[in-house]
């Protein structure tokens, strides 16, 4: 793959922060004069532990977001169902204007504590995007380029398969690649409903006045963060075709 030196800087930029950052903190936990409560906090297995919760939160959402988003932003680029489309946008407006918090403690009100429920929110909370830009990416193809295709006997699946989704591909992984920094910073707020995660340790600190084990939740969801933003610009180098 031929990088240009934007595309390079980005390439070796954030992993270097996010590796520096990682280490750093490493070093720090190894050589820190922790407590009994922030030793637990911050034991290895723990730490681990509810770093894999956050990531298989933030999958799971991810892909409940994909399946739903993608097609129905396709489907509402259609002719006969475009005419839905502002309405529809206007809901995924509303499910992302309200506080993620919120969502997520009415919500388990309505459904109870535990992971469906922090999916559910988290993946209304992180809708939008993936949605908003399909649709944008798809209305943003080339007439004319459509017309053509269908002009050389491409079936309607063909064009969109073909022609339009790659086109798009660029807006749409953009989408995504949003969709994925705010599930990981919202997954955050999945320990108030007994879901897991690394807000476990930021609700600890905060609740303990343990400053370290809050600091080290934010860091560590931050690293994450970066780098998820980091491997979805990736993403769009290798999969949006060349030239666009």
């Amino acid at each position: 793959m031929s990088l240009d030196r934007n595309e390079r800087q980005l390439f070796w930029g954030i992993p270097v922060i996010v590796v520096a950052g990682a280490l750093g903190w490493v070093l720090w936990r190894a050589t820190a004069d922790l407590d009994d409560i922030e030793s637990r906090q911050l034991a290895w297995g723990t730490i681990g532990t509810l770093l894999g919760q956050h990531v298989v939160l933030t999958l799971i959402c991810a892909a409940v977001v994909l399946v739903i988003g993608v097609p129905l932003g396709i489907a509402l680029t259609r002719p006969g169902i475009r005419r839905v489309t502002p309405a529809v946008l206007a809901v995924a407006n509303a499910g992302q204007s309200a506080p993620v918090i919120g969502l997520i403690v009415l919500l388990a009100m309505a459904m109870g504590f535990g992971t469906p429920t922090a999916v559910v929110a988290l993946s209304i909370y992180a809708f939008l995007p993936v949605l908003a830009n399909t649709i944008t990416g798809l209305q943003g193809v080339d007439p004319a380029l459509v017309e053509a295709g269908r002009g050389m006997g491409i079936s309607s699946m063909g064009v969109l398969l073909r022609i339009e989704l790659p086109l798009a591909s660029k807006v749409i992984l953009a989408g995504i690649r949003t969709a994925l920094v705010l599930l990981v910073g919202t997954a955050s707020f999945a320990t108030f409903i007994n879901a897991g995660g690394l807000g476990a340790l930021i609700q600890t600190g905060i609740a303990l006045f343990r400053f370290r084990i809050l600091i080290s939740g934010a860091v560590i969801v931050a690293l994450l963060a970066l780098l998820v933003e980091w491997l979805g610009q990736v993403m769009e180098m290798i999969v949006a075709p060349k030239g666009l």
